[in-house]
């Protein structure tokens, strides 16, 4: 259940923190009410099974950290079983627990708790639109997922919409939501008008990541179908396995226009995209890449030559943010010129960073 596509199995990720930058900010206990209405959540999933993920807040005029932030302001746990994800919507913050199946609900300035959404069954990402939240849920490994409708007013489940298997982001484009499938090899398409299931579309193995560009088009991040051998146990069978893709979909035909095939069977992760919407950024075989939208063909040459366990970018100041993730203890993410790939500082957090919300 964490953050990286487990489709067939979990696995608890300790990536080695391999040097230390001069520049780490320092921690600081708590700021006062309204302060979190400028600057970076940053999502810490927490180890598997021991409710420890939080969120730390980054100010970027100070260059300080608030770590368990809503322990702090709320003076209790958050209970975080797997803290997939958090979206911002209308000033209110949504943190979706995945092991923990629920979503915490936040005033995104202060992070005073609103409320919990509850009934839900492994939640991944939402999204919402007029009122209404959507909510991705494995429901398990081996059934269909399906997408939760909740009242935003009252914070109830109203409905569930089944898709396919293993859903994970989710994207809205022209009254329609568009669904990755991560155990499958293509896309639910839901009427919003309707809520109801409309189609699917195929794409290739393993979608998972969204992001719409300035054209408005739907780029898709596949990772590939991963098979496993038990001889030995947990070795990828590389015949049987196939390649990642990145994808571009034309939502107004529903068509696929392009079909990028990776070089080797290593899962690309982490889409991103700039604030002009003009350049995609990816982790792929231990490195991070960008993507011209405009380009045919997939670059060679890496921006930066290290792996991360999550990826953010900045729409202002466009600043990539880079998670070094360890599941025993805290956590660190460095942040990176975009235009060159040179590292600018590091910032210290708690277990399992994953994610990034810029406010």
């Amino acid at each position: 259940m964490y953050k990286k596509n487990t489709v067939f199995r979990l696995v608890q990720f300790q990536l080695a923190l391999a040097f230390l930058l001069s520049s780490c900010v320092k921690d600081r206990d708590r700021g006062p009410a309204g302060e979190y209405e400028r600057g970076v959540f940053i999502i810490n999933e927490g180890s598997f099974n021991n409710s420890n993920g939080e969120i730390s807040y980054y100010n970027k005029t100070t260059q300080s950290v608030t770590n368990k932030l809503f322990e702090t302001v709320n003076k209790r746990p958050l209970g975080g079983d797997v803290v997939q994800s958090m979206s911002v919507i209308d000033n209110t913050g949504y943190i979706v627990c995945n092991n923990s199946n629920k979503i915490e609900v936040v005033n995104a300035s202060t992070f005073e708790s609103l409320g919990v959404i509850e009934n839900l069954a492994l939640p991944r990402y939402m999204i919402a639109l007029n009122g209404k939240g959507y909510v991705s849920e494995w429901v398990s490994f081996s059934s269909n997922g399906r997408v939760a409708v909740i009242d935003l007013t009252s914070n109830t489940v109203l409905k569930t919409i089944e898709v396919g298997k293993l859903p994970e982001q989710l994207a809205i484009i022209d009254n329609k939501i568009y669904v990755a499938n991560s155990g499958e090899n293509f896309l639910s398409v839901i009427n919003l008008s309707t809520e109801t299931f409309e189609k699917n579309i195929t794409v290739a193995d393993a979608p998972s990541d969204f992001r719409i560009d300035s054209n408005v088009k739907l780029w898709v991040l596949c990772g590939g179908k991963k098979v496993y051998d038990n001889n030995p146990p947990d070795y990828i069978d590389e015949i049987a396995s196939t390649a990642g893709s990145l994808v571009r979909l034309n939502p107004a035909t529903q068509a696929v226009e392009l079909t990028l095939a990776f070089a080797s069977i290593s899962s690309p992760e982490d889409l991103q995209i700039n604030g002009q919407r003009s350049r995609l950024y990816y982790s792929y075989a231990g490195a991070v890449y960008t993507h011209d939208i405009t380009s045919t063909t997939l670059s060679a040459t890496p921006l930066i030559r290290r792996s991360f366990y999550g990826l953010g970018l900045d729409p202002v100041d466009d600043i990539l943010y880079g998670a070094e993730a360890s599941f025993s203890s805290d956590g660190k993410v460095i942040r990176f010129n975009t235009a060159t790939g040179a590292p600018l500082d590091s910032i210290n957090v708690t277990i399992g960073p994953n994610g990034f919300v810029f406010r």
